[in-house]
C-alpha cells in the first residue's frame, strides 16, 4: 500500500502569458495540478518508473500567436495547436535522490476554447484532457503508431474518469 507520505513530490509551476485565461478558466491552476497528478498516477499504474524523490512540471498558458510561433519553430507547422509538450528526459535518468524535471506543457487559449465549443465540451474538461495528454507526452508516451495511441488514450481516459470527466474519444467513434 502506497501512503501519501510515500508518494514522490510533484512540483508544478504555472505561468500565465495570456490574460484571457483568467476569464476563460479562472480555475485553470487547480485543473492543471489535478490533471498532472492523475496523469502521473496512471502512468505509474502502467509501469512508468519515475523518481522516488519527486518530479517537476511546468505549464504555460499562452495565446494563439505564441503557440503558432512555437509550433512553426519546433514542428514546422505554421498554425497554432492546442497543446505542445517539451520533454526534458530523453531516456536517461537524473542521479538517484534528485527530482526529475519532466518538462513543459504549453496550452493555448483560443484554440482550446474553439475546440471545446465545437465538440460540445466544457472548457474545463477539454483543458483537463489536454493537460493529461501533454503530461503523458512528457513521460514518453506518444500516439504515432495505432498501438501506442490506444495505450495513451486508455491512460487519458482512466485519468479523466478519476476526475469525473467522460471519455473524450467517445464523441469521435
Amino acid at each position: 500500500m502506497l501512503l501519501m507520505a510515500d508518494r514522490p513530490r510533484l512540483s508544478i509551476a504555472i505561468s500565465v502569458e495570456d490574460p484571457s485565461w483568467a476569464k476563460l478558466a479562472p480555475d485553470a491552476a487547480r485543473l492543471l495540478r489535478r490533471a498532472a497528478r492523475d496523469a502521473l498516477a496512471e502512468a505509474r499504474s502502467d509501469g512508468w518508473k519515475g523518481s522516488r524523490v519527486g518530479h517537476e512540471i511546468s505549464f504555460v498558458l499562452t495565446d494563439d500567436k505564441r503557440m503558432r510561433t512555437l509550433n512553426r519553430t519546433f514542428r514546422g507547422k505554421d498554425k497554432p495547436t492546442n497543446v505542445l509538450s517539451f520533454a526534458v528526459l530523453d531516456g536517461t535518468h537524473p542521479k538517484p535522490g534528485m527530482p526529475w524535471l519532466l518538462g513543459d506543457v504549453v496550452l493555448t487559449s483560443r484554440v482550446i476554447a474553439r475546440e471545446a465549443k465545437a465538440q460540445g465540451k466544457s472548457l474545463q474538461h477539454h483543458l483537463s484532457h489536454l493537460a493529461v495528454h501533454g503530461v503523458l507526452h512528457l513521460l514518453g508516451y506518444d500516439h504515432e503508431q495505432d498501438r501506442d495511441a490506444e495505450a495513451m488514450e486508455a491512460l487519458e481516459i482512466a485519468a479523466l474518469a478519476g476526475m469525473g470527466i467522460a471519455n473524450p474519444y467517445e464523441l469521435r467513434r
